[in-house]
């Protein structure tokens, strides 16, 4: 597992993270979120006082939680850390009003992706207005959506054909594409 660790601010508070290359996650020290949250002097012992109020979190806590070696005061000491979506699940069990803006963010964003389930062209405006967002000229944003049509229709084509789209070791060049292409039904493509 490689990682790159870094401290985040959070109104002014440090927040310890750790990126992990092999899952391409930031983990977050739960520790330290829970006591930006609260104001905890003890956030430690909050944490054990919220796994008691909350049996659902504390049954879970082995999945949400895995202890990654971090700088500490005293030296380098595993530390519980969480993905985010371990984090999220850690944040709704706290009655805080310092998280309760995180909480109405969760929902509205929990909400947005439902409507867009129900209408799978909201998606595609937000995947827009989130490439604008990050810089990209609209030019470059017509580029990318219409590069992903492009790999769908050939991947759905290579589906009509009996072929899987295979990622990692196996990479397939214009020129075998276009030998795929042009199989009829039945043909196998070692034929060709």
């Amino acid at each position: 597992m490689t990682q790159k660790q870094a401290i985040q601010l959070f109104e002014e508070r440090k927040v310890r993270t750790v990126w992990d290359d092999q899952t391409e996650e930031w983990y977050f020290s739960i520790v330290d979120v829970v006591g930006v949250l609260t104001d905890s002097v003890n956030p430690t012992d909050y944490i054990k006082k919220m796994k008691k109020r909350d049996p659902e979190l504390s049954k879970g806590w082995g999945q949400i939680v895995t202890p990654l070696s971090v700088q500490t005061a005293g030296g380098r000491q595993r530390v519980n850390c969480a993905t985010t979506q371990g984090m999220f699940r850690i944040i709704q069990s706290i009655p805080s009003p310092k998280a309760e803006p995180f909480k109405q963010w969760m929902a509205q964003v929990a909400a947005d992706r439902l409507d867009q389930m129900q209408d799978p062209e909201l998606s595609i405006q937000q995947a827009m207005v989130d490439y604008k967002r990050l810089g990209y000229s609209d030019n470059w944003i017509n580029q990318r959506l219409k590069s992903i049509e492009i790999r769908k229709d050939l991947t759905d084509e290579w589906k009509k054909r009996g072929l899987e789209a295979q990622t990692g070791k196996s990479v397939i060049s214009p020129l075998n594409v276009q030998k795929i292409i042009s199989l009829k039904k039945g043909e196998n493509e070692r034929d060709v």
